[in-house]
């Protein structure tokens, strides 16, 4: 939110520079993220003087120059060439010097040089006001007041005041600051309270004249999403040009001027915080109704946008149309134009969930919904509109009617005990009663009763964040300053041993293994698009599972995601649509789903391989990515985590997966590997095969707790290694051989590896050759070649009858 330094103190008497002004509002909550100077004309008119035309000749080869001897007021007149029709001996002019840089526009800039014109030295540049930026004329040159000394600076002779524009990150919950006032209001509590002075808020003036008639009559038919909604009537105005003070104001916190009328609305809306709306009057017609639209109904925006509405939508209508969606934005055919004699001036406390809705469901974001989606001071809203409505009065002229208020129910402040010994407790420091009592005074917060320690306070509802005591105690911190609150001088802890998973750890642990293999961490957002879903082949994952928003930011974001397989394809895309199609990328995230009305939660890791397995060079084989590297870098996160034992493979389970394997270790289905359909790939237009791992971290986590390190001394034997080469059907997998293997003996046997695999030639259809090796151990004595034999055996006869496998 952006504050203007000379808007500020039209409400409170100090003489902080910016920079100290700027300090004092972050350490009381208003964190200032920029202080820019704001020049009232680019380049402050540096170089521009005031001169006196001292002679005038014709140009001696040039008809329409004119040659001029001018008077800076320092010493020796200058010789200027000018075109301008009108300049004449005599005249006090503003004069460009030699150097002077001018900004005609804030875009757009010239250096006067020393030049020849047609032969003729030209010392500078006599001015018109679209020269210097003061204006949009060029009939020719600026005339001054006779009375203009020559030598005098520009800059000061147009009494040009630099601004200071101070930028705040306004937090959502300080809605009382979201105005010029709520921002002096803070600055106030401060200096009064560490400096002991006595200042009080300077509020403007809210006096209009009346012109006997009344307000059009207005008609509120929700209360529940208008609470109050105020208007007057102002006859015979004038809408024109805006004066050049407001014009000021309103660019420096960078809005830009439209009409006097707007501009005055815009200006209180910065002033107040309170949001106004003006209406053509005539356009409105004999009464203003406030009521929810109809299902479906056009309404064409300022933007001239035509949107639909929902029945959920307050509209601000005449008896016939739309004029104004409520506290969001305007129509196209009710504002305010140059034939506009009659304004109806609007000022509304608006619900803010409704306007949130509406705003988030119609894509908006204005000044006016900002406000109230984060609550405005609903009791001030008559003073917001009588503001506006004095100012409107003063610059454009006109009468006022009386001002019509609907507030059916009043909003009550709200009502919280607080207890003083608490708050220093809070604190962590001993605060004088008096000063804590101050703070309360300064920020409008009253003490109604008092027993004893416990005090009985009354917050006004544009504190829309101060609810509950320990909300109470921030605001006094935050006035006495959190600086102020000194380090103890000793620091007490205590050490306890657990022996739970740090998972942030194990994270980290992993993360670190993918990125040391030339992985890329991604992080998507948990909201994602229901038409994935609806689009892809999967019947693992359904729309009837969806978490669905109830105010979706977007259709491309109106659910949360079931799978991140979704997200990480989104990013391939992404990558490959800019040259980039190789990828090693892996992501940590939440999985979301709705199961017989409960909602579930699911961490899970996901990692992609794409493209070639290395980038194109002289001295690699730039071989694609395939389902062996993912086993490959599964085998290694499995290995880290020391969860590598009893893993069972079977067929894929995951339908997002084209082919591929579902693994449990400890009966635990820990995830899935393999490489995603082809219809999901090309719903993302994606060309290379995608080969996806996608594990429970959830499971993964829990496995961890079996996981116990052990020391096991070196072996003092060696071990004996048995190879065979089988015959098998192609459908037999390496994981049903290691099965029947490890069943077959349990202690000796260490383990079983598949070296070599072929299926091609002088092989019979269907059939494939597995080379398997099996490594025997025993760590205490060395094994005999007739008792490795008698087990190998057993493992043949059982591959024959359990596999149909044929010994080559």
């Amino acid at each position: 939110m952006n504050i203007s330094y000379k808007w500020l103190k039209n409400y409170l008497d100090f003489d902080l520079s910016p920079e100290e002004c700027s300090k004092i509002l972050t350490d009381t909550g208003l964190e200032v993220e920029g202080l820019e100077k704001v020049q009232a004309i680019k380049g402050g008119l540096e170089g521009v003087i005031i001169g006196e035309v001292l002679t005038k000749e014709k140009h001696p080869d040039a008809d329409r120059l004119n040659v001029t001897t001018v008077n800076l007021g320092n010493g020796e007149p200058v010789q200027i060439v000018c075109g301008a029709p009108n300049v004449d001996v005599g005249q006090k002019v503003p004069v460009a010097t030699v150097g002077a840089t001018l900004y005609p526009s804030p875009e757009e800039s010239f250096k006067i040089k020393k030049s020849k014109i047609r032969g003729v030295e030209s010392h500078g540049m006599i001015c018109a006001e679209d020269e210097l930026g003061l204006g949009t004329s060029h009939d020719g040159i600026m005339i001054l007041d006779p009375n203009a000394k020559p030598g005098t600076e520009a800059a000061s002779y147009f009494e040009l005041e630099d601004d200071y524009l101070i930028e705040i990150g306004l937090t959502p919950n300080r809605a009382d600051a979201m105005g010029h006032i709520g921002v002096a209001r803070d600055l106030k509590a401060y200096l009064n309270v560490h400096e002991n002075k006595n200042i009080d808020l300077k509020l403007p003036s809210t006096e209009y004249p009346k012109g006997g008639f009344d307000c059009l009559p207005i008609e509120v038919q929700n209360t529940e999403k208008c609470p109050r909604y105020s208007g007057l009537l102002i006859k015979n105005v004038k809408v024109e040009e805006s004066p050049k003070w407001l014009k000021d104001r309103l660019t420096t916190i960078g809005l830009s001027p439209i009409n006097n009328v707007v501009d005055i609305t815009n200006f209180v809306l910065h002033e107040t915080g309170n949001p106004l709306h003006a209406f053509d009057a005539d356009v409105v017609g004999n009464k203003v109704i406030v009521k929810t639209a109809n299902q479906g109904e056009k309404f064409t925006t300022l933007d001239e946008v035509e949107r639909e509405l929902d029945t959920e939508d307050l509209m601000i209508c005449n008896e016939s149309n739309s004029m104004c969606i409520g506290g969001v934005f305007g129509g196209i055919d009710s504002g305010v134009t140059e034939k506009t004699t009659s304004v109806f001036l609007e000022a509304a406390y608006f619900n803010p969930v409704s306007v949130r809705k509406t705003a988030k469901r119609q894509g908006l974001n204005t000044d006016a919904s900002f406000r109230f989606e984060r609550g405005v001071d609903p009791n001030n809203v008559i003073f917001a509109l009588e503001r506006a409505a004095s100012l409107i009065c003063e610059i454009a002229g006109g009468e006022c009617s009386n001002v019509l208020d609907i507030y059916p129910e009043p909003i009550q402040n709200f009502e919280v005990d607080f207890s003083y010994s608490r708050c220093n407790m809070l604190i962590g420091k001993e605060l004088p009663k008096d000063t804590v009592n101050a703070i309360l005074s300064n920020l409008d917060i009253e003490v109604v009763s008092e027993n004893g320690d416990q005090v009985n306070l009354s917050v006004p509802p544009y504190r829309v964040d101060v609810q509950r005591e320990a909300d109470v105690v921030e605001e006094v911190l935050r006035i006495y300053g959190f600086n102020n609150i000194e380090l103890p001088s000793k620091l007490t802890s205590s050490l306890s041993f657990s022996d739970e998973i740090d998972q942030e750890k194990v994270v980290n642990t992993v993360s670190d293994l993918l990125v040391a293999n030339g992985f890329l961490e991604i992080m998507n957002n948990s909201l994602t698009s229901s038409k994935y879903i609806e689009k892809s082949p999967t019947k693992e994952l359904s729309g009837e599972h969806n978490v669905e928003m109830l105010n979706a930011l977007s259709q491309d974001l109106d659910v949360m995601r079931q799978s991140l397989i979704f997200n990480g394809l989104e990013v391939i895309a992404y990558n490959q649509n800019r040259q980039n199609p190789d990828l090693k990328l892996f992501e940590f995230g939440k999985t979301y789903k709705k199961v017989e009305g409960k909602y579930k939660e699911n961490k899970r890791l996901n990692i992609f391989l794409t493209g070639l397995q290395e980038e194109e060079s002289w001295n690699s084989s730039s071989e694609k990515s395939n389902y062996y590297d993912a086993q490959g870098y599964l085998n290694l996160i499995l290995n880290k985590l020391g969860i590598n034992k009893n893993i069972q493979f079977d067929g894929v389970q995951n339908d997002l997966f084209e082919d591929g394997m579902t693994f449990t270790i400890a009966k635990k289905t820990v995830g899935s590997i393999g490489w995603i359909n082809a219809k999901d790939q090309k719903n993302f237009s994606i060309k290379n095969k995608v080969f996806c791992i996608d594990l429970d971290w959830d499971a993964v986590l829990s496995l961890l707790k079996m996981n116990k390190v052990k020391f096991t001394e070196l072996p003092k034997t060696q071990s004996v290694r048995r190879d065979f080469s089988l015959l098998l059907d192609e459908k037999v997998r390496f994981e049903q051989i290691q099965k029947i293997a490890y069943s077959k003996e349990k202690r000796l046997l260490r383990e079983v590896g598949l070296f070599d695999v072929y299926e091609g030639k002088n092989l019979d259809k269907g059939k494939k050759s597995y080379a398997v090796n099996f490594i025997f151990q025993d760590d205490e004595k060395t094994l005999k070649d007739q008792q490795v034999d008698k087990i190998m055996d057993s493992i043949r006869a059982e591959l024959e009858n359990s596999l149909g496998a044929v010994l080559r």
